[in-house]
């Protein structure tokens, strides 16, 4: 779904986890899914998939997914009450996370987010699932609530590298952000390198550093172009 020349597919290779990742999407990040990051965590993992939708209480695919007794559900999200993959220990998240898990995930800005949630009477009712974010997104083209607030694919890599280490997945996750980081790069070098055979010399781009965030300012920044 992308150009040929910022084309990922080669280094995409897909995982095989315990942990079934549903990946709900929300329609307005459904239609820009090109440098989306919902897709290409679907890519990236064998055992996953994508529903779009907002409300997702009626879903027929959703509630045939929860109405599965063998199987456990949860929402990653983050609540007070919720099991917190950081400070949980090994054998309490295996007790938790069941033998073959379902995790939802809500793709979409975080006002997109909490709506689908609010809208999904059904996925009130999962346990939730949350960590604590101790890495700054690489999402640099994108503004965040929160310095904290990762893109899909890092937040699944997140979970990932914390279930390894609570022994309940083995999937070798080093090269899990590859896609993504080659996207960033790639996105990089079009706007800062005026000698790229993709650079537009029209659109006047200056890499200008820029508070990304609204509430907690970190390093990052943002694109400014004509009319900008």
């Amino acid at each position: 779904m992308r150009p040929s020349e910022s084309c990922i597919c080669k280094y995409i290779h897909p995982l095989r986890t315990k942990t079934r990742f549903i990946i709900l999407m929300h329609p307005k990040e459904y239609k820009r899914q090109r440098n989306g990051t919902g897709q290409m965590t679907r890519l990236q993992l064998e055992n996953s998939e994508i529903l779009v939708g907002i409300d997702f209480t009626h879903h027929k695919r959703v509630n045939e997914i929860l109405n599965k007794k063998e199987h456990c559900s949860f929402l990653l999200y983050p609540g007070k009450n919720s099991f917190n993959l950081s400070v949980s220990e090994s054998s309490e998240t295996n007790i938790f996370m069941g033998d073959t898990p379902y995790l939802f995930l809500l793709d979409g800005t975080w006002p997109c987010a909490r709506k689908m949630l609010k809208l999904s009477k059904n996925l009130q009712q999962l346990k939730r699932v949350s960590f604590d974010n101790k890495i700054t997104s690489k999402f640099v083209f994108k503004q965040q609530p929160d310095a904290l607030c990762l893109s899909t694919i890092e937040s699944v890599y997140t979970v990932l590298n914390l279930l390894k280490q609570s022994n309940f997945e083995h999937a070798d996750t080093k090269d899990f952000l590859l896609p993504f980081e080659k996207m960033i790069e790639y996105q990089l070098d079009y706007i800062l390198n005026p000698d790229n055979e993709n650079y537009n010399p029209t659109a006047n781009k200056t890499l200008l550093p820029k508070n990304k965030y609204k509430i907690n300012p970190q390093r990052s920044v943002i694109f400014e172009g004509e009319g900008s």
